[in-house]
């Protein structure tokens, strides 16, 4: 007989008490294990102490912000698929939030349909980062898909999950030439992201990580009007 299926866990970090409970009973009928956090210094001691398959992050907490929380908890190690729930709608929150090392970003109020749907997508993502068996070589650089990691000279290159599914995407695409909306759709998982200007972000901050010269790329080329080539 097989093994039951594990279930997914899921850190919530809301102080919002309905909303932790509204969240926390929609999660659990759908076959998730879910605790909470309530504040943002709490949050990340849980968040990198324990093992998650997805954190659920407010912005605004007492005691830390949810910004200093995801930046906190990439600088720790923790690569968990995060999803940033707020308030605030504005691009510049987005970007921060993206830049910072979440993978989503929901503005509420949201639709339960819409933020398990998200989920779902993240999860896949994580598995396929991790499902590869073969490392990849291009130049110094090397990419184990199993464990996630990015050497460069031997030395660990730290890259968001974000970063790390763009470049895998690339790789499993070489010679391709991919549109910003396939990228989008692809590694981000849906269509409705403020501007695919965020693509040309992530592929910057990619670039200066594994590019000899960044500023004259070799592997992660620009084609003009179209979009982006990997022919490392």
């Amino acid at each position: 007989m097989a093994a039951p299926l594990r279930q997914k866990r899921v850190l919530l970090i809301e102080d919002e008490p309905g909303l932790v409970l509204t969240l926390t009973d929609r999660l659990k009928s759908e076959d998730y294990e879910v605790a909470a956090a309530s504040d943002g210094p709490a949050g990340l001691e849980r968040g990198t102490r324990e093992a998650w398959d997805i954190i659920l992050l407010d912005v605004m907490l007492p005691g830390a912000n949810g910004f200093g929380v995801c930046r906190d908890l990439r600088q720790r190690g923790v690569t968990t698929p995060i999803i940033m729930l707020t308030a605030r709608g504005q691009i510049v929150d987005k970007v921060l939030g993206l830049k910072l090392g979440a993978d989503d970003y929901l503005t509420k109020p949201f639709d339960m349909l819409e933020l398990t749907a998200r989920i779902e997508v993240q999860l896949r993502r994580a598995t396929a980062a991790t499902s590869g068996t073969t490392p990849c070589l291009f130049g110094a650089v090397s990419v184990d898909f199993r464990k996630a990691q990015v050497l460069k000279d031997g030395e660990v290159i730290d890259l968001s999950a974000r970063e790390f599914l763009l470049l895998k995407y690339f790789i499993e695409h070489r010679e391709a030439t991919l549109s910003r909306d396939e990228l989008l759709n692809e590694v981000w998982g849906y269509h409705s992201m403020p501007s695919t200007r965020t693509v040309d972000v992530h592929v910057a901050w990619l670039r200066q990580k594994i590019e000899p010269i960044p500023r004259t790329p070799q592997y992660v080329l620009t084609v003009h009007g179209l979009g982006y080539k990997f022919v490392g």
